[in-house]
């Protein structure tokens, strides 16, 4: 079966190599020129896709780009000192396999594990899918395919052309994230620093050697008006709601004129009654993002994409039958991701000064717990801290064409 995916970051990188290990024939399409330097932030792989990246063979790879930030310093204006936290202590307590890796170098790595076995098609984008699988592109010639997967992350193109307009299915959760490639100022690879307010927090670390990224989130009583493609004024609303804030700010915001990569984007959620409709569906943020930076999505990516390639080959492609499976094995974990990072938005940007105390109270005491307690306590439930790990992947090992026993 050929299939085509829209999106070369995370999700379709991942769901190509699985399906490709089951026998399909894939394409992905990207509408970047290359793949996306997009001043990615660091983001996170708990245990069930820490074990996908080591069935892929890529797990030296990933742990070998992890950030290796240690310690999170934030001040607060009006304080003489800083707040410490100790990531060694809390990351034990949200997953027992973890790594914190730059978006970028994420990517990369799945791109490389599958270049040389998928069609990849940069600078190119889908403008229209048939109910019968004939796609269109802006550059390239048409083509059929079997089956049509969105990976093209929040604002996706396949889900506008399939499902219609973004607004019908997003949820802003209240907050906004900037991300902001920089040279590393600090010289300091093991830690983040940063200042935090009420509704603004904005920090500063190395993603690698003379490499480094600035994150600014902060919150607004309506949404802000702006197109995603629109980056002057993405900039512009970010100099408006943090120039006033002291610390390294001013000097972090005069690296916009000259940032090689910049990203902006709400904390915005997607609920749609399905992922799927006819020989299309949806895989990572296109389909079920639960907020950028707040929900895990990086991991719910990569399980997805393993889960919609396994449900595909178990069925021999046959989309009535995966997708509905694929939906009904994610959809309890996506839930609990959606709601999880409602609690994490409402406490890393603070909306009050009694939020405020709180975020700076639960770091102190996150430092003064036992590493043992810590985890215990985030244990308690699958929703909770530990609600990745309580996701159990299926093993779909058997309908490898390598094994002999399944070929499409």
């Amino acid at each position: 079966m050929n299939v085509l995916i829209s999106g070369a970051s995370v999700a379709g990188p991942v769901l190509a190599y699985w399906l490709t290990r089951y026998g399909f024939t894939v394409t992905v399409v990207e509408r970047a020129p290359a793949l996306r330097k997009a001043g990615g932030h660091a983001v996170d792989l708990f245990r069930p896709a820490m074990d996908i990246v080591e069935k892929m063979g890529v797990l030296d790879r990933v742990q070998a780009g992890r950030t290796g930030t240690e310690r999170l310093t934030l001040w607060t204006p009006g304080r003489a000192r800083p707040v410490e936290l100790e990531l060694r202590k809390l990351m034990p307590a949200v997953s027992s396999r973890h790594v914190e890796i730059m978006r970028d170098d994420l990517s990369e790595i799945f791109y490389d594990a599958t270049r040389d076995d998928v069609e990849y098609v940069f600078d190119d984008s889908i403008t229209s899918i048939s109910e019968a699988g004939e796609v269109t592109f802006e550059r390239g010639p048409g083509r059929a395919f079997d089956l049509v997967i969105g990976a093209d992350g929040l604002h996706s193109n396949v889900r506008r052309l399939v499902f219609g307009p973004e607004s019908r299915f997003t949820t802003w959760i209240g907050a906004y994230l900037a991300v902001v490639s920089l040279p590393d100022h600090f010289g300091r690879d093991d830690r983040v620093e940063g200042v935090v307010g009420v509704g603004r927090m904005a920090a500063y670390g190395a993603a690698r050697p003379s490499d480094a990224r600035a994150a600014f989130f902060f919150r607004t009583p309506e949404p802000l008006d702006y197109h995603h493609r629109d980056v002057p004024r993405q900039k512009e609303l970010l100099r408006e709601h943090f120039a006033d804030l002291g610390w390294e700010v001013p000097r972090l915001l005069r690296e916009l004129d000259s940032t090689p990569a910049f990203y902006f984007d709400s904390i915005t959620q997607l609920h749609l009654d399905t992922w799927s409709r006819g020989r299309v569906t949806l895989v990572g943020d296109a389909g079920y993002c639960p907020g950028p930076a707040v929900g895990g999505s990086t991991s719910l990516a990569v399980v997805g994409a393993y889960v919609l390639a396994g449900e595909l080959a178990a069925v021999g492609g046959e989309p009535a039958r995966a997708f509905p499976a694929y939906e009904a094995e994610l959809g309890a974990y996506v839930r609990r991701s959606r709601a999880f990072a409602v609690g994490v938005a409402k406490r890393l940007v603070p909306r009050s000064r009694t939020d405020l105390w709180a975020l700076l109270q639960g770091m102190r005491l996150i430092n003064h717990l036992p590493a043992g307690l810590t985890r215990a306590v985030s244990t308690l439930g699958a929703k909770g801290a530990r609600l990745h790990d309580s996701f159990a992947l299926k093993d779909y090992a058997r309908y490898e064409v390598a094994s002999g026993q399944h070929s499409l």
